[in-house]
């Protein structure tokens, strides 16, 4: 099923989308890759507050080539979202709505999903250049030394992605490869 979601994304909306569902977000998303994430973990750690608020915000796993004049962003692409995947249940734990990137998650990742009704996205690998059409502004926010790995602070419009793993816990990844091996 289609359907058109407002960023930050509320949970009462996370669990009515289902594994499968084509999502196309408006709204505001955040960037942020391991080393965001590393950081982001210390600041918890040590007691500190973070640089953004995690409530029913959405994290895309991406950094950005530079963009070309005229435009706010350059290639966008999204980033394995395994390797945020030590970092991911603190941050759903905290309110995290939604992240968006690309590969399979593991069994903790996924019971905090569940446990938070939060929904975790892939955005299509290799299309980064066309993803960044759907970004219509782009700043950084937190961690500027980092570079491309900055947080940085996305509108986007009609941003398309796949509930991958859904707020019940249903795992496209799982469930295609069952619909295939039974139609085959």
């Amino acid at each position: 099923m289609d359907r058109e979601i407002k960023a930050p994304i509320d949970k009462e909306i996370t669990k009515t989308l289902k594994a499968g569902d084509m999502v196309y977000i408006t709204g505001t998303i955040y960037t942020a890759r391991d080393a965001a994430h590393k950081r982001m973990a210390e600041a918890l750690s040590a007691g500190n507050s973070l640089p953004i608020d995690m409530k029913n915000n959405v994290i895309y796993y991406m950094g950005p080539s530079p963009a070309r004049e005229g435009r706010p962003i350059g290639s966008a692409g999204p980033t394995t979202a395994s390797r945020m995947d030590k970092y991911a249940p603190d941050l759903l734990d905290l309110g995290l709505g939604a992240m968006i990137g690309k590969g399979k998650r593991n069994q903790t990742v996924i019971d905090a999903i569940v446990r938070n009704g939060a929904v975790y996205l892939a955005a299509i690998g290799g299309a980064g250049a066309l993803l960044s059409k759907a970004i219509v502004a782009s700043e950084v926010v937190a961690y500027d030394d980092l570079g491309t790995e900055a947080i940085r602070k996305l509108q986007v419009e009609r941003f398309p992605a796949i509930v991958v793993i859904d707020s019940e816990g249903s795992n496209l990844y799982e469930t295609a490869i069952s619909e295939y091996n039974r139609e085959s």
